[in-house]
């Protein structure tokens, strides 16, 4: 959600350049390289203004997960654009499923069942690095569940009795763009604490775990959910 909001329209869905004329980061070498963030993380904060790239404003959790994003989406290109030839295919199935299972119990089944939202997710998602890729950016779960319970919603209110409710499109320091019911967009000026504004986030705890995992942590669990046939 925080690259949908802050990245895409110069990014793309897809990271290949969207419509405002951003690069593709899947030929870009920092996001080919970096591990942790410590490359990605200065530009999303400004590093790069006076090469075009503003500061976006997001705090190092937030662009750290942003970061994260990008280099999962990344691991799923596999071996695209190398030369001609025998390809062998990349095996991330290195974790231990049992451990995986006690992961999952211990951080994840308070908002998913391996027998409910996320039943015969590995049959939808048969191949590992794409399913690794989606559960790390949130998107696992049953159809409706990815493509509308999981979007961010905002209430403005911006006297006592007049609030505003809708999906939230943009939100920054200075402004905040939301869709109503109706389709229509409206977008608010913010000053400080005024209006008020809170965001509904379904993905907030996802992107709170993302500076935690480790290494092992998403193998293990990424080996576990390819049980869930």
């Amino acid at each position: 959600m925080l690259y949908g909001i802050n990245c895409q329209a110069c990014h793309g869905s897809d990271l290949r350049g969207g419509d405002m004329g951003g690069p593709n980061l899947l030929r870009s070498q920092v996001a080919l390289t970096d591990q942790h963030g410590e490359l990605i993380i200065p530009i999303i904060q400004g590093s790069r203004k006076a090469q075009g790239m503003p500061n976006i404003g997001l705090n190092d959790e937030d662009a750290g997960a942003v970061a994260a994003y990008v280099r999962s989406v990344i691991g799923t290109i596999g071996s695209q654009g190398t030369p001609p030839g025998q390809k062998k295919a990349l095996n991330i199935l290195v974790g231990d499923a049992s451990r995986g299972q006690v992961y999952f119990a211990a951080h994840c089944a308070s908002c998913h069942s391996a027998t409910g939202d996320l039943k015969g997710i590995a049959s939808a998602y048969p191949e590992p690095t794409e399913l690794q890729a989606l559960w790390l950016r949130g998107g696992a779960g049953n159809a409706q569940q990815r493509t509308t319970a999981r979007k961010a919603t905002v209430d403005v209110t911006t006297a006592p009795g007049k609030k505003v409710s809708g999906e939230l499109i943009h939100i920054d320091d200075f402004l905040v763009t939301l869709k109503q019911s109706d389709e229509t967009e409206r977008t608010f000026l913010r000053k400080g604490a005024v209006p008020l504004v809170v965001v509904h986030d379904p993905m907030q705890a996802h992107r709170d775990m993302l500076p935690h995992y480790t290494d092992h942590d998403i193998h293990d669990l990424t080996a576990y959910l390819v049980t869930l046939k």
